[in-house]
């Protein structure tokens, strides 16, 4: 009897996962590589596919919608007399789809590139099985992301329900919608459903929404959102079913004990993020993991198994595309650094920097931080000073009729350096970029800031005028917030 052995697939590099990997593979074609790209999913990611992009097509339309609303406290009565959902949802899915193609089209016509669209899994040392071939390279970079955590709750194997990418594929519009959760995923679909006419319930576990941002900050979202759909924090879901074709959700409050019950036509699970590591099995070529599966790096996003790297979301420390965007610079220095290494000579490795990472929240009225919040300032031992104010104070903002809003700096009274801020508030994550910026200079004080001409009456204004109201935090402030 004759047996066929499988030939190994031999390559300079494997990528895992499409999304930051698609800039990994653009640098390694340039260093003329032969490398193979293995990708679960459709091509792009979370990011393209389930989250960034998409979320951003449908949120900026309930932002009109709401904005649109806003016109009748300026006098202006307008009217939305239809709201095509399958059109809008349509579009959406056409931009994401089609991008996704045209970027597998390119791999698989570009030289050196092998696109595998399937779960790679380690079956050894630097090798991966996919789609039942075997795959080998000497450098293997681990962006394999993330994908929806699914609660313990009794009942829900047995209910239908969506995540994110179902919610994304949902192509008629349901009348109610319940969301278990209180992040970015709950606050932004809740923010697009409900500005579409449907009916929206948001869930969530902890005393917060959106948990990471200061309690005011969060209390301000909770108000505005409020007004426009059902908002339960600190309530606990503890069991799900399905009665007449309703999903019914029973929770518990948890400062007060009390037994709730609510009930939606569809409903979205949003409860955090959880590690693809698990379907990959990296143990199995010596790379370690931690108990919940994240993979482990150093500092140089080294894994525990030499010349294996990963990043991004793979690694939770920040779950945003920026973020991985800029460690794929690190990671790909590293790896040629080690590449090109010679003898006797000692490789340059780099760090990413962490200092000020911004994030936004795309709900309404949204939210941008960067650096340290107000409660995180306060447990350090800065010798911190606080600006803060809102929209009102400048003209811009009057002529926007005083939208609800929020702006908060933060420094360093001794060295002046600009440590946090956050905005709340329309175009609050394009109004803080003036302040990520002076982060990431040399000096990142708050010097040039005050230097710089503002135009006047815009609503970057505020950036410049708030430095003019910093002053030590009182320990009444401090409590309050």
């Amino acid at each position: 009897m004759q047996f066929h052995r499988k030939i190994m697939k031999e390559y300079d590099l494997i990528i895992i996962g499409s999304g930051v990997g698609l800039r990994l593979l653009g640098k390694a074609i340039d260093q003329g590589f032969k490398v193979a790209m293995i990708e679960r999913g459709p091509s792009g990611g979370t990011c393209l596919n389930r989250g960034c992009i998409p979320t951003k097509i449908l949120t900026y339309l309930a932002d009109v919608i709401q904005e649109a609303k806003h016109l009748k406290e300026l006098g202006v009565k307008v009217t939305i007399d239809e709201i095509d959902y399958p059109w809008i949802m349509q579009r959406m899915r056409e931009r994401v789809n089609g991008m996704s193609a045209g970027q597998e089209k390119w791999m698989e016509s570009t030289e050196n590139v092998n696109f595998f669209n399937g779960i790679g899994v380690f079956v050894d040392e630097y090798v991966l099985e996919v789609n039942g071939e075997k795959l080998t390279a000497p450098n293997i970079i681990i962006a394999s992301g993330s994908r929806p955590l699914i609660p313990d709750i009794a009942g829900l194997g047995n209910v239908e329900y969506l995540t994110n990418d179902e919610a994304l594929h949902l192509m008629e519009q349901p009348k109610s919608m319940l969301i278990v959760g209180g992040g970015y995923v709950a606050t932004e679909f809740g923010h697009f459903f409900s500005a579409v006419g449907t009916e929206v319930t948001i869930i969530g576990r902890n005393p917060y929404l959106v948990k990471n941002e200061d309690p005011d900050v969060s209390e301000l979202l909770k108000q505005e959102l409020a007004m426009r759909m059902s908002v339960h924090v600190n309530h606990e879901v503890i069991e799900v079913r399905e009665k007449d074709g309703k999903k019914i959700v029973k929770a518990v409050n948890r400062k007060t004990g009390e037994h709730v019950e609510f009930e939606g036509e569809v409903l979205l699970i949003a409860a955090g993020r959880r590690s693809n590591s698990d379907l990959l099995h990296p143990e199995t070529s010596g790379v370690d993991v931690d108990k919940n599966d994240w993979i482990i790096v150093d500092d140089y996003f080294r894994t525990s198994k030499k010349r294996i790297w990963s990043l991004g979301d793979a690694i939770n420390r920040y779950q945003f595309r920026h973020v991985a965007n800029e460690e794929n610079n690190v990671v790909w220095n590293n790896l040629m650094q080690l590449h090109n290494e010679k003898d006797n000579e000692k490789p340059t490795l780099s760090k990413m920097n962490y200092h000020a990472i911004p994030r936004a929240v795309f709900s309404f009225p949204p939210i941008a931080t960067v650096g340290m919040t107000l409660k995180e300032a306060k447990q350090s031992e800065l010798n911190i000073e606080v600006a803060e104010t809102d929209y009102s104070w400048v003209a811009k903002g009057f002529a926007m009729g005083n939208p609800p809003s929020l702006f908060r700096m933060i420094v360093d009274g001794d060295s002046r350096k600009i440590i946090g801020a956050t905005i709340v508030g329309p175009h609050a994550p394009i109004l803080i970029q003036e302040i990520i910026n002076l982060m990431y200079t040399s000096e990142g004080t708050d010097k040039k800031m005050l230097e710089a001409i503002h135009i006047h009456p815009a609503l970057s204004e505020i950036v410049q005028r708030s430095l003019y109201q910093l002053k030590p935090l009182e320990n009444g402030d401090a409590e309050n917030k």
